[in-house]
């Protein structure tokens, strides 16, 4: 098996809420632990189609006696997740990772602001429990905004409520928490934050991300997002998920997501 690729049982693949699944995975000690903002790519061992991993954010991970175990919150979009959706209790998988780069932390802000579109919660639910187990922040500096098109599209805010101490929950169409975008609720509360001792940490569709790159503008926060791109390789070899991004220098350059990033300064991407 080649360095960082394991095989894993799956424990749980439970469908959460229509077509949003939560798989728990069994993998080796020697599984690294994941910082967060990481992913790994993942596909069903032995099976030649389809050949290449699908990336997925990782959820949750935690060391057991024997064993260390990951948790993936997922959603199906293509025939690849659709086979990851039917893998039942027993199935083995294999796990390359963890991979990417991860956010950076800034326990000593007073706020701490987690911005969600869709299935973008799942990265940030894993900082969340980083920044209470990890680096002991209050929960009540912690402010999630998370947002979907319907309730239907909502998940993981079991587990949001126990971290976070505010949580801030809206729809498209108003069918659960206030009716509106997620970045629309964020900038009603901007005054609330003082960008100096705030730090905004978001993932979600580009639409999103490029709408709060707008409202932030010169406001002067620092916002690391993590970006969904599709991802071939997982590992930088094969420049599919590349981005234009200013360098140091402010010049126009390109950065593959799956190994440069996920994560990015917001201020630093360029929209085309």
């Amino acid at each position: 098996m080649a360095k960082d690729i394991y095989i894993g049982e799956v424990l749980k693949n439970e469908e959460v809420k229509p077509q949003f699944f939560l798989m728990k995975i069994a993998l080796p000690e020697a599984f690294g632990k994941p910082l967060p903002g990481q992913f790994v790519m993942i596909r069903i061992a032995g099976l030649a189609e389809p050949f290449l991993g699908r990336p997925i954010s990782i959820y949750s991970f935690s060391r057991k006696k024997s064993f260390s175990e990951i948790e993936l919150l997922f959603r199906v979009v293509g025939r690849g997740t659709q086979i990851l959706a039917g893998l039942i209790s027993g199935s083995q998988v294999e796990v390359h990772g963890p991979l990417g780069g991860s956010y950076k932390i800034f326990p000593e802000k007073e706020n701490i602001v987690f911005i969600a579109g869709g299935i973008g919660v799942a990265p940030l639910s894993m900082l969340a429990q980083y920044f209470c187990r990890d680096a002991g922040v209050a929960r009540s500096s912690l402010n999630f905004y998370v947002g979907a098109k319907t309730a239907k599209e909502i998940v993981g805010l079991d587990k949001l409520t126990e971290l976070c101490g505010n949580m801030h929950l809206c729809t498209d169409d108003g069918t659960s928490g206030q009716k509106a975008f997620v970045t629309g609720a964020f900038q009603k509360d901007m005054k609330k934050y003082d960008p100096a001792k705030t730090a905004v940490y978001a993932c979600g569709p580009k639409g999103m991300t490029k709408t709060l790159a707008g409202i932030l503008g010169e406001a002067g926060f620092n916002c690391q997002v993590s970006l969904e791109e599709r991802m071939a390789c997982g590992t930088g070899a094969c420049m599919g998920c590349a981005v234009a991004v200013r360098d140091k220098s402010g010049q126009a350059v390109y950065r593959r997501v799956c190994s440069d990033g996920p994560v990015f300064d917001l201020d630093d991407l360029i929209w085309e």
